[in-house]
Order: C-alpha cells, then structure tokens, then sequence
C-alpha cells in the first residue's frame, strides 16, 4: 500500500469506529459483558494507542533514529503484519498497562470522540509529510510487535481500530444472545 493509500484507510476506519461509538445508545456505550472493555472503553484505548505514534510523527527524524535505530529491512505488508500481531494475540498478548483503559463515563462520550477524530487529523497530516522512504527508514518500538517502520506502524493502527470496533459490535451482539 502506498502513503496516499494507507492514509485513507487510516481516515475511513477511524470514521467508521468513530460513528459507530457516536451512534450507540447510552446502554450500549456502557455495555460490558464478562469484563469485556465497555464501547467508551475500546475508544479510550485506540486514543491511548495512537497519541504515541502521532507524537513520535512530530519529532524529527534524527531524534527517533537516535532514540530507536533505522530500519534494516523491508516494511512488511500490510497483511504480513496483521498476520504478526493476530499471532501475538493468539500465544496470549494482551495491552500493556499503559494502553489499558479506565472506566469510561457517558459525559465523557463526546470529548474523547472529538479527541481522537484530532488526533487521527494530525497523525494523518505529519504522515502526509513524510516520503515513502522515510515511511520504510524510520523505526518505532511497539510493545507487541516489536520495531516496527513508521509504515508498518500505520498499518498497524488502520487494523487497530478495526480490531477494536469488531471488539465492540461483538461484546453488543453478546447481550443481544438468547439465554439457553
């Protein structure tokens, strides 16, 4: 996938979770079954997730190639990826503390959704500044993944989300259940 490409697909999944949590009525947003991380949640989590790679896209290169090295193969694509991390999640992965989210209030609802619509805009704009080299060159540590390029970590968050809006609509459909 190239920049232009990836960067639409980042914008159409973010939309699309971001209608999707706008849409639910309150006792949907607040629904968990199990533990399972309630719709406010799985927002929280996807702001917690790419604040940090929206901020590492504000440094300048020479910063993340000090702090993190450069890249010494190929991107991988974008299936290959999601291929990796469906594996990490299947030998038991699971988000790290800093990405856990806390119990998220129906007041809370409108800013965290204005929040990551921001943050999505400025992520997509200082990728757009970046060539396809630097996309390939450029590292990023992710806690799961390991070093990934700023490509793969892009490709990493237009999956992200979809992962988690799956995560919402089947922890809905779980309530929806005949009990047997």
């Amino acid at each position: 996938m190239n920049k232009s490409e990836t960067l639409q697909h980042l914008r159409e999944n973010h939309v699309r979770f971001i209608k999707l949590v706008n849409g639910l009525p309150d006792s949907d947003f607040l629904f968990s079954n199990h533990g399972k991380w309630t719709a406010g949640q799985q927002l929280e989590h996807i702001i917690k997730s790419v604040s940090p790679v929206n901020l590492a896209l504000a440094l300048p290169g020479f910063v993340l190639r000090i702090a993190f090295g450069k890249a010494n193969r190929p991107s991988k694509t974008y299936e290959v990826l999601v291929e990796k991390y469906h594996a990490k999640l299947a030998a038991g992965g699971k988000s790290s503390a800093p990405f856990i989210p806390k119990t998220v209030s129906l007041q809370q609802r409108e800013k965290l959704l204005a929040k990551l619509q921001q943050l999505v805009d400025s992520l997509i704009a200082r990728a757009d500044e970046l060539s396809e080299i630097q996309l390939d060159n450029r590292i990023l540590p992710h806690p799961l993944l390991g070093k990934l390029t700023l490509r793969e970590m892009l490709y990493f968050t237009i999956y992200h989300v979809e992962h988690h809006e799956k995560q919402v609509l089947m922890n809905l459909a779980s309530q929806r259940q005949p009990v047997s």
